[in-house]
Order: C-alpha cells, then structure tokens, then sequence
C-alpha cells in the first residue's frame, strides 16, 4: 500500500501548537507587503537569506506553505492570502504596543521627527541651538525625506507635512504658514516676459500647489532645470538657470537671489505637526512637539 505524502491531520495539529515568534509573523506580513526578498531585507536590515529563512520556520510550524517561489517574486498562496488579515490584526496589535510603551517612558530618550529635508537643514536645525537647555536628557533624530512617514509603524514619533495627514487617527495641528515667492538671479526680471526660463518641481513634487501655480504662470514657456531637491532648485536660480517659486525662508535672506516685486508672495501654505495619539502620550513627544510649535511661532515672520 502507497501511504499519502501529505501530513495527517495529528501532524499539521502538533506543528500548529508550536509556539509562534512574533518576528516569524513581522517577516511574512513585509514579504507580503513589498514581494521580493530583497526589498523586504531592505526594509527590514538583513540579510535577504534571513528573511527566506525566518518565512520557511513559519511555513514549518504553520504546517502551510504560504508563499510560491517564483523567478522574480515571492506570491501569496491561497492559504496565505488567508492568513495575511490575521498576521495584520497582529502587526497592527505590536504596534500598538510599542507605542504604549513608548508612551510610558521618562522624559528622556530619542524623539524622531520627520521633515521636508531642505526645511529641517536650513531651517529647523539652525535654529535648535537656543532651545538645547530645555530638552537637556532628549536627542532629537530628524528623517529628512520628502516621502510622508508612517506612524503607525513608528517610522517616526513626530512628522512635519506641508499638507494636513489623511492617515484616520493621527493627531494633527497646523503650526505656521510657509509663503512662497517668485525668484531669479540678477538680470532675470528685466528680460522680456516671453524669454523667461522656469526652474520646476520634478515628478514627486509635480502635484505640489507651487508647481501648479508656476506651471500655470509660466503658460508654456520653456523649462531649463527640473529638480525634487528644494536646496538643488535655490543653487539652480542663483546660477542664472532660471525663475523659481521658492520658499522665502530659503530665498529672501539670499543675496544672490532677487524677488520680483509684483510676485512677492504668489501663494501659502500650512506647516502641519502630526502624531499618533498613543505617541502624544509620551512625556518626550509632548515636550519635543510644544518646542517645535514655539520654535515655528517665534519664527512665523520669518516663513510667511
């Protein structure tokens, strides 16, 4: 008699009531989420061995294969398909978690803040020398990028956006107005209309309200420089490439650079700080976050 490959229902019950690692469940939820190994150790910081490893244990005490290798990507198999809302029920749950815990710590430790990174390095960090004395036992880690990170998964505990969090739950309030102007170098303005040049906003800021207000302005006219790098797009106007619409916390103060006087504040636009309520229970946070609204009304002339 040829007995069945496939384990019995006794084996499949044995290796189910092995006790689960939670990293186990974080490793299949992020391959499920990005698809690729390396992407998911990319995210993760290890090795793309680890996490085939870690994803095998898991099928081993499951007693399921939850993934098909295939040449380029990792695809869910219909009982992982099954089992992906459970094993988010649980990341969501661990989060949860660490934010309490977070919550629950003393007024000392890390406060990551993420921000619009020419806005953090030209502006936020130069002013945060006066307030050091009041934040004495905190180090502040700032996340430049233009991406909006995630809270819920505690990519950081505090955010500055230049648009108000559509993320349900988060706590948010605006905390200054930004205003923009329209810029060039010296001898820019006095070139006929029609010879402007247009320094715009790449692809992931193509949707920003400054592009759309440029690109509206400059009704066809021609385009030298295209840039998602704020600092690239103040070194581009100084060098005579074009005109911009710059912040004028980067372009007022800037002696190479001129403000045209019937454009000097063509739009504005509201500084956002948002947090995870767990997070705003945190002494830390709480302290971080009223620094930084004291910082940016202390400074509201300087923005607007």
């Amino acid at each position: 008699m040829v007995r069945n490959p496939k384990k019995s229902p006794l084996t499949v019950q044995k290796s189910i009531s092995q006790p689960l690692d939670w990293d186990d469940i974080r490793y299949f939820v992020e391959l499920a989420r990005q698809g690729k190994l390396s992407a998911t150790a990319r995210v993760l910081d290890v090795e793309h061995s680890t996490v085939a490893r870690r994803i095998g244990m898991l099928e081993a005490r499951l007693g399921v294969r939850l993934f098909d290798r295939l040449p380029k990507h990792w695809a869910l198999t219909v009982e992982g398909e099954e089992l992906l809302a459970q094993a988010r029920r649980v990341e969501d749950e661990a989060m949860a978690f660490a934010r309490a815990g977070a919550g629950a710590s003393a007024l000392r430790g890390v406060v990551r803040l993420s921000a619009p990174p020419t806005f953090a390095s030209s502006f936020l960090v130069p002013h945060l020398g006066a307030l050091r004395a009041r934040w004495p036992a905190l180090t502040l880690e700032i996340i430049g990028e233009i991406r909006q990170a995630d809270l819920y998964r505690r990519e950081a505990d505090l955010a500055l956006r230049m648009a108000r969090p559509e993320q349900p739950g988060l706590a948010a309030r605006p905390l200054a107005q930004m205003g923009y102007g329209l810029y060039a170098a010296p001898g820019w303005f006095e070139r006929p209309h029609e010879e402007w040049e247009f320094i715009g906003y790449g692809e992931a800021m193509k949707d920003t309200p400054q592009q759309a207000w440029l690109a509206k302005f400059a009704a066809g006219r021609a385009y030298s420089f295209w840039t998602n790098d704020a600092a690239a797009m103040v070194a581009a106007c100084r060098a005579g490439l074009g005109v911009a619409v710059l912040p004028h916390f980067l372009g007022r103060d800037d002696p190479l650079l001129l403000l045209h006087p019937d454009h000097g504040h063509v739009l504005s636009r509201p500084l956002w700080l948002a947090v995870h309520p767990d997070v705003r229970r945190s002494p830390r946070v709480t302290l971080m976050a009223d620094l930084l609204a004291d910082l940016l009304q202390e400074h509201a002339a300087l923005l607007a």
